[in-house]
This record gives C-alpha cells, sequence and structure tokens, in this order.
C-alpha cells in the first residue's frame, strides 16, 4: 500500500517531521515527509496494517506543541518502490499552514540550563522544538530559520549536527542556538556604556538594591523589580505614572507561586502550560509582598519564566517573585527594540538587560482567569496568538473576511477557509504608539497568512479608528464593507467559540459591558438580545439612564450613583435618607443641582443601558472607588472583591417592564439595597445580593425570552463577563433552565473579541440568505410566531 497524507494544523516548527521520521523507521514504512504552505505532506509506502497504525499514532501521539486541524489521505502510486524513508527539504508557496504560539521554557531545557556540565549551561536563549520563540521571530511561512529572525545568527557546528539530527530534540529546531553561536546578553546602566561580563549578577545585583530594571524578553520589554520592597514598587509606580493599577509578578517555580498564592489543581495545570499566561489567583493571608503591588485586591496576577533568561534572572535573585509589567509608560505598548527601549524607558529603569535577538512583532503577555472551573482568557496575545481559531459549520462557501475591531482591546479578525486568525492584543487604539501600530499590524497578518479579504466589517460607532482603517480600506479597494451592532458581536463571537452552526438558528444572548453604540444610535450596555450570525433583536435591556458628565462617567462611580439614584426614586427624593453614608455626604459636596439640570437637559449626559455604569454605581454606594476611578474595570472588581468575601445567599430584586423591549429596573434593588446599608447589613453581603440579583434576573429574563422563542442556547459576552461571580452565577442559572451555555473561554468576552464576532457576522451576511426569516416573526413582549418546535440543525454544537 502507497499512500500520502497531507497534515494541515499547527505542525511547523513543532518536532513533527522529526516524530514522523522516527514513528515511520519503527513501523518499518518507507517514504519521505517535507514542510509546505499547506502543512505537513507525508508519503509512505509499506504492508496496509503498518500505515493504519502510522496513521492512528500521528494524532494520538503528535509532539505537545502540535495541534493537527485536519488529515486528508490520497493514493500515491508512484511510492511502490520507494526504499528508506527521508526528510526533504521544505516548499514554498501560498502560505495555508498556521504558525505556533511562542512556548514557555520546557522541563528539558529548564535542566539543561541549570546543569553546570552541559553545553547550555546559564544560557538565556536555550530552546528545542518544544519550547521556544515562534510568533514573535516568524518572517515568512514556511516556518524555516531563513524566515525568522535568527537567520543572521550562523550555526556553529555543535548546533549545526543537532540541528540535522532526526533523533535530537533540537532537529529543525529554528530559533536554535548556543553561546558560541547564537543571540548574546549584556547589561548597561543607564547612564553607562555595554557590560557584557556577567550581565545577569549585574541585573540581580541592581533589583537586590530596589532599583527598577528594563529587560528584552520574547514580544517586547519588561519593567521589573523586587516585589518585596515597598519603595522599588512605589519608585516604578511613580516613574510609570500607574497609581493603582496592580501590577503583574512572576515566580521562578509552582512551588514559589503557592507562597503567595492559592491556585487550586486546574490553575496549576495553566500556570505551567506552555503558553505561561499571567494568571489571576487567589491572595495568600500574610504574603509576604511590598503593599503597592496590587493594593485592595484579594487577587494576584501571577506568572512563571516564559523563557531561560526570565528564569535564569528569577533564580539568580533568589527565587522570589519579581514585579514583571509591560516595559511602557502607562497607556502605550510596550517597547519593542533596544534603541527603542533606552529611549522611552530612560527616565523609568535604573538599567537595561539586553540582547541581540531581533524581535518581529509585539507580543504583551497574555492574561487569564479560571471562571466556573474554566480558563478564560483576557488578554489573547503570547502563547495564544497567532492559533486560528475554527470557523462552525456552514461558513465554508462565506468570503475571506477582514474585521477590525473596536477602539478599545484592539485585535483584528482574518478569517477564510473554514479558521479565523485573531491577531495578538494590540492596545487602546487612543494612545498614538497603539493606533500607529494597528495597521502595520493588519499588513503583517494579512501577509504573514496570505489572508487578503475580498469584504470587511467594523463597528457601528463612527468616531473608531479602528471603524476609520476599514472605512478607508474599503473605500480604496471597493470591498463590501459590514457594519456590525457592538453587542451582536460579542453574542456572535461567544456562538463561534463554541461552533454553533451557521443554520442552527437564533440564541438568546446576554452581552453585558460599559458602552457601545446600539442599533437605535443610543448607549447600550446591558443587553438581552435575541440574534443569528446575520441578525439580531434587542428584546429586553437594563433601563437607561444618564451618563452625566458623558466620558467622565466612565471614570467617576459617584456620578453613575446620582443618576441612578435619582432614575430610581426621582432627583433629590433620596438624599435625605442617604445622608448618614458616606456615599451621601459626599454627594452632597458636589453641585447637583447643575448636574442635574444637565441631565435634564441632555446636556453632555446621554442615556445609557451600561451595566459597567451600573457595577460603578453600586461600587461608589458602599463606597469604592468614590471618587475616581486610576484604571479601566476598577470599581467593578473592587466590588466583586467585596462581594466573593460574602456567603451571604441574598438577591436583591429587579422590576420589569414592557415596552418595545422588556426594561429591567434596578429601583427595587436601589430600595432593597439602600435600606440594607442604613440598618448596618455589611457591605459584602449588599455586593453579594447584587451580583445574584442581577444574575438571577437576568438569567431568568432570558430563559422566559428562549422557552418563548422555541431557541436552545443562550450566549453570553462583553467585559462585565470578566466578573467570575457574575459569569458562575449566569452559567448555573442557564444551565439549570434547560439551557445550552455558549459562554467567552479563549476569546475573550471583552473588545479584544470583539473582532472574532465581527468577522463571523460579515461572513454570514454574505452566504445566500434564507427564508422565511426569525427576525420577522419575533415580537419580544407577545407571542413570537415560532412554532411550538424548531427543526435541529444538520450538525449540533
Amino acid at each position: 500500500m502507497a499512500t500520502q497524507l497531507r497534515i494541515r494544523g499547527l505542525v511547523q516548527g513543532v518536532g513533527f517531521r522529526p516524530f514522523v521520521f522516527r514513528l515511520a523507521t519503527e513501523l518499518g514504512l518507507a517514504g519521505d515527509v517535507r514542510n509546505d504552505a499547506d502543512g505537513v505532506l507525508i508519503r509512505i509506502s509499506g504492508d496496509t496494517p503498518a500505515i493504519e497504525t502510522f496513521a492512528a499514532r500521528l494524532a494520538a501521539e503528535a509532539p505537545p506543541l502540535a495541534r493537527i486541524v485536519a488529515i486528508a489521505r490520497a493514493p500515491w502510486p508512484e511510492g511502490r518502490a520507494t526504499t528508506g524513508f527521508r526528510i526533504l527539504p521544505t516548499e514554498s508557496g501560498a502560505a495555508r499552514t498556521g504558525i505556533v504560539p511562542d512556548a514557555a521554557l520546557c522541563p528539558a531545557c529548564a535542566t539543561e540550563i541549570a546543569d553546570p556540565a552541559a553545553r547550555r549551561h546559564f544560557y538565556a536563549f536555550t530552546n528545542c522544538t518544544d519550547c521556544g520563540p515562534r510568533f514573535s521571530i516568524v518572517l515568512g511561512i514556511p516556518y524555516d530559520r531563513a524566515n525568522t529572525t535568527m537567520r543572521g545568527f550562523r550555526l556553529c557546528d555543535a548546533c549545526r549536527a543537532e540541528y540535522g539530527n532526526p533523533a535530537d530534540r533540537r532537529f529543525h529546531a529554528q530559533p536554535i542556538a548556543c553561546p558560541a553561536c547564537g543571540p548574546r546578553l549584556w547589561f548597561r546602566a543607564a547612564a553607562g556604556a555595554e557590560e557584557h561580563e556577567a550581565p545577569i549578577a549585574r541585573a540581580r545585583d541592581l533589583l537586590l538594591a530596589g532599583g527598577i530594571l528594563a529587560l528584552k524578553g520574547l514580544g517586547g520589554f519588561h519593567l521589573a523589580c523586587d516585589a518585596r520592597n515597598d519603595a522599588a514598587v512605589a519608585t516604578l509606580r511613580a516613574r510609570k505614572r500607574r497609581p493603582a493599577k496592580p501590577l503583574a509578578l512572576m515566580a521562578a517555580s509552582l512551588a514559589a507561586v503557592t507562597e503567595v498564592c492559592a491556585p487550586d489543581p486546574v490553575e496549576a495545570r495553566l500556570l505551567a502550560s506552555p503558553a505561561a499566561p499571567i494568571l489571576l489567583l487567589r491572595r495568600r493571608e500574610g504574603a509576604a509582598l511590598a503593599a503597592g503591588v496590587a493594593p485592595g485586591q484579594a487577587r494576584l496576577g501571577v506568572m512563571l519564566p516564559a523563557t531561560p533568561l526570565h528564569q535564569l534572572l528569577l533564580d539568580a535573585a533568589g527565587g522570589a517573585p519579581l514585579v514583571m509589567t509591560s516595559g511602557n509608560q502607562s497607556d502605550e505598548p510596550p517597547a519593542l527594540e533596544n534603541e527603542e527601549a533606552l529611549d522611552r524607558l530612560a527616565g523609568i529603569a535604573d538599567g537595561f538587560l539586553l540582547h541581540d535577538r531581533p524581535i518581529a512583532r509585539r507580543l504583551d503577555d497574555s492574561v487569564a482567569r479560571v471562571a466556573n472551573g474554566r480558563a478564560r482568557l483576557l488578554r489573547r496575545a503570547r502563547g495564544y496568538a497567532p492559533a486560528p481559531l475554527p470557523l462552525p459549520p456552514g461558513f465554508a462557501a462565506a468570503p475571506p473576511t477582514a474585521a477590525a475591531g473596536a477602539e478599545l482591546k484592539s485585535a483584528l479578525c482574518f478569517a477564510a477557509r473554514g479558521e479565523a486568525i485573531l491577531t495578538q492584543h494590540l492596545g487602546d487604539l487612543d494612545a498614538p504608539l497603539a493606533a500607529a501600530a494597528f495597521g502595520a499590524a493588519a499588513a503583517d497578518t494579512e501577509a504573514l497568512f496570505d489572508r487578503a479579504p475580498r469584504q470587511l466589517a467594523c463597528d457601528l460607532h463612527p468616531g473608531y479608528r479602528a471603524t476609520h482603517w476599514a472605512e478607508a480600506r474599503a473605500a480604496r479597494e471597493g470591498l463590501p464593507l459590514h457594519r456590525v451592532q457592538h453587542h451582536h458581536a460579542h453574542a456572535a463571537a461567544a456562538m463561534a467559540e463554541h461552533l454553533w452552526p451557521e443554520d442552527a438558528g437564533p440564541v438568546a444572548a446576554i452581552v453585558l459591558d460599559g458602552i457601545g453604540l446600539g442599533a437605535d444610535g443610543t448607549a447600550w450596555g446591558g443587553e438581552i438580545l435575541l440574534c443569528d450570525y446575520r441578525d439580531a433583536v434587542r428584546a429586553a435591556h437594563l433601563r437607561p439612564v444618564p451618563l452625566p458628565g458623558g466620558d467622565a462617567a466612565a471614570r467617576e462611580p459617584w456620578r453613575n450613583l446620582l443618576a441612578q439614584l435619582d432614575a430610581a426614586f426621582g432627583p433629590g427624593a433620596w438624599e435625605e435618607r442617604l445622608r448618614p453614608t458616606p456615599a451621601g455626604t459626599g454627594l452632597a459636596a458636589r453641585n447637583l443641582a447643575l448636574l442635574r439640570q444637565a441631565m435634564a437637559r441632555g446636556m453632555n449626559a446621554p442615556l445609557s443601558s451600561s451595566c459597567g455604569r451600573l457595577f460603578d454605581a453600586m461600587a461608589a454606594l458602599l463606597g469604592l472607588c468614590f471618587e475616581r476611578q486610576s484604571h479601566e474595570g476598577e470599581a467593578g472588581t473592587a466590588l466583586e472583591t467585596l462581594a466573593a468575601a460574602s456567603n451571604d445567599p441574598g438577591a436583591y430584586a429587579f422590576g420589569t417592564q414592557a415596552g418595545a423591549a422588556r426594561i429591567l429596573d434596578p429601583a427595587p434593588m436601589w430600595e432593597a439595597a439602600i435600606t440594607d446599608l442604613l440598618a448596618g447589613v455589611p457591605a459584602a453581603a449588599i455586593a453579594a445580593r447584587f451580583h445574584r440579583g442581577l444574575a438571577a434576573c437576568l438569567a431568568d429574563t432570558a430563559a422566559a425570552l428562549a422557552r418563548r422563542a422555541g431557541v436552545r442556547a443562550a450566549a453570553l459576552g462583553g467585559g462585565v463577563m470578566q466578573n467570575a461571580l457574575l459569569l458562575a452565577a449566569l452559567e448555573q442559572r442557564l444551565t439549570a433552565a434547560g439551557l445550552i451555555v455558549l459562554a467567552p473561554a479563549m476569546v475573550p468576552a471583552n473588545d479584544g473579541g470583539l473582532a472574532f464576532g465581527q468577522a463571523v457576522i460579515g461572513m454570514a451576511r454574505a452566504l445566500p440568505a434564507r427564508e422565511p426569516g426569525w427576525k420577522e416573526a419575533f415580537r419580544p413582549d407577545g407571542e413570537t410566531g415560532f412554532p411550538a418546535s424548531r427543526p435541529e440543525p444538520a450538525t449540533l454544537p
């Protein structure tokens, strides 16, 4: 028998060809294997049982970083006379294969750099086919050394022998290096010259003396300091202009993590995974850390070393955690290369740990947390991007689509050929350097993956820079442009992540965030939609209230408390009652008459159903971030932290009002919360009752909508879904109602996943229309016109 096997997926740069060579040799098969632009092509001949065993073991025993998406078989007639098995040179062509994300230091390489007898002892750029840089160094496909930033380092004889030996774990490891031929490391004081002797020891001494170190990592620079040193942490905050936002930590080992945090088994596995994200972990009481690391937080963002350089530095510093935050001023992307860092970080860092391996593209650290027993990405970057996301059934015939995402937590998406490439986190586009990087990232991704779009998708908001990019390109190239409502895109991202088929019909979607432009031109943010990939109906929403001061309301929680209480009780009707509380005192000190006049006239006080601002208002009532938030989500996170400290089982009721869409009214909740506050009920119990009551209101309304509409699933999305308490409560209540729950996990619930949702909506709208449409039959507060049971789709998720 002779056959060809086409392997597609993440199969280059992961030791796949030597694995194939060893397996074929073990089974006595002849033939060859090569990388090409489609992935890996295997041609084999031999006994039929051996070939069947080979095919089965190929998927079951693939290397740890490989991800096989498809194996296609075809005859190989000319192969019957072949003897022996060979690894052939790479063939180039149009790029159709994936690129593996950067992978953290593997156990074998960690052992090697710690072994004084090893050739790579204490070498900061050690890697193999199971670990090391990938996406951060690749310049083109196929993934070969000549197409990476390592092409300028000529291999020494010892590395060349390893690189060419199929039995070695460094066979065709493209970033292969050693002290004799690879990148080199040096230290430079802020006002000094390059020092090539003992650079890690010099960096360690700086850190232990309380200094700030800038070090070049995989996808950009970090800023580090001793996490136990109060003065060092305070200095870093002052220089970086980051007054309160938590700082990430890096610990040398899982054992070191457990000294300051209490990871559960799921969290421990995620920490030690090849992605090595920053993980939000429960803080241990009495953890020996500076008070300024994460003020007021019950959780710490912790990661393990992603590179040998980080591992060696942590070990040299005694293994205690270091602050390891992005190498930038607040609101800027991290510095990428040496000269840029020396310029931009000159006023922050006391010393620099530099090297000469070029970085192909900027990659921030990914951020994750475990919620309701499952890992959830909050920021998708190093370790996860650019791994492709499979598209659900039904999208194969849709045209290639590029989606622009949003203004904050920017990321683009390029979808074609059954999968989507969601770019790494690009930052907030209101920062000039991030805006400049946006267009470069779009061009880079499109060229690298051969994803020229035939149509574009963007947000409805006309002021987004991402929307401007899409509009300009559509006009320049004559491409169709799909404008997608913000919350519909959030819902579609969750649906597509869970492979909800294109023909499976609508779902009930709960989408909660800060602000997104609604289909009616107003500011939405607390929505229940009935939607599929093409259309969405606003079936219910939180009661809209003004945002006094416009954008200022997102920064100053007291403004939202004023608006919510006025909406619930009438202007001034609550003031005397609330006066004995700190929140009442704080509000009384403001010029409320002027703000009320502005709200009454709609002057810089747009109406919004924002759930994020509802959280801000409750936080302000309980004295959390009353005056001002120093960073996005600070008040909501503080409220979640407070609620998590309570076991109170209560839940505040919300009211409902009929209308074109059902209105979910917080007024009864405010009445109960103020009553409890004045009665001396602990703030933590009030916060817990708020969370539980909001979840019950949203889930029960969505479940009732689903029953009326005859749908089987509920999708969740929006930045507020990063709240683990709320997410878990929603999932549990919706599941109890008999619904399939499609909740974000590997695609961020926040705007970092928005482009994925925009892309699938644009693709669905380009497919032939189906009749009759469910949207025309749906009436939110009446009978829907749906049949008692809907037909099952051809493929269930």
